[in-house]
């Protein structure tokens, strides 16, 4: 006896025949990418408080604390002064992050509704790919090698919170601030380090590791970050939020709003 079948997928922009809350997904991506570009955004544009410590007019005597959003501090007599610095560092893990596989799936689904959740009628009915203007996302691996840059730079960063002024020497200790910038590099590091590209140059372009030179390593290695890679979007958006927080965690002390608590 034959009996009707129903596809899952009407075509239209929103059609389909799924029952379930489908838009709470791309509404919620679209908060939450969208509410973190505005304050990124702001941050760059509002060019002030964003460094404290040794070596500072602000709060000298404390531990030296850097925004990630101005990591590596860039001083520039001939900068203009509307023109933040910032601006000359996100666009390397700016672009870093708006090229990555994952990013690419969550805005466009968000922004583009293209389409806006699996079996969910879109703006359109041909599939046209990454062409004309999208090409520039084919840039994500060669962005991958300045996102490396900045995790060594980061971390650098939380050696120098570590340092406090003591008696016209240095002296080591943590604080709030040093562990907000250390799980900051931490979650980036995870995010970077479970990214497709970064899979891909330690495995990629292999038929037969037994039969290239340091073969059973590339594979073990190879191995750690396809299991890293399984959890790729839990490190995206944790590592988002973390920079965001370690940027506002700065700007808190810098202002002096709050005080950045010495644990030892």
């Amino acid at each position: 006896m034959a009996s009707e079948t129903v596809s899952p997928r009407e075509y239209g922009l929103g059609k389909t025949h799924r029952h379930d809350n489908w838009w709470v997904g791309p509404m919620a991506t679209a908060i939450g990418l969208g509410g973190f570009g505005v304050y990124a955004t702001f941050r760059a544009i509002y060019n002030a408080e964003y460094v404290v410590g040794h070596g500072t007019q602000t709060l000298p005597e404390s531990a030296y604390l850097l925004s990630p959003f101005y990591s590596p501090l860039l001083v520039f007599p001939w900068l203009p002064s509307w023109l933040s610095p910032a601006f000359l560092i996100l666009w390397a893990p700016g672009g870093f992050r708006l090229t990555c596989y994952y990013y690419r799936k969550a805005y466009y689904r968000a922004f583009f509704l293209d389409p806006p959740a699996c079996a969910v009628g879109e703006p359109r009915n041909a599939y046209q790919g990454e062409t004309k203007l999208f090409l520039f996302q084919n840039l994500h691996r060669y962005f991958l090698y300045f996102a490396l840059i900045f995790l060594v730079l980061l971390a650098i960063d939380v050696v120098h919170a570590c340092l406090w002024p003591s008696g016209g020497g240095m002296t080591f200790g943590i604080s709030v601030g040093t562990l907000v910038l250390a799980l900051n590099v931490t979650l980036l590091s995870l995010y970077t380090f479970s990214c497709h590209s970064w899979r891909h140059l330690v495995g990629g372009k292999v038929d037969c590791f037994s039969c290239v030179a340091l073969g059973q390593a590339r594979y073990k290695a190879w191995k750690r970050v396809s299991f890293l890679n399984k959890t790729h979007m839990l490190w995206a958006w944790t590592s988002l939020f973390g920079v965001g927080f370690a940027d506002f965690y700065v700007w808190m002390v810098a202002s002096g709003r709050i005080t950045d608590l010495r644990i030892f």
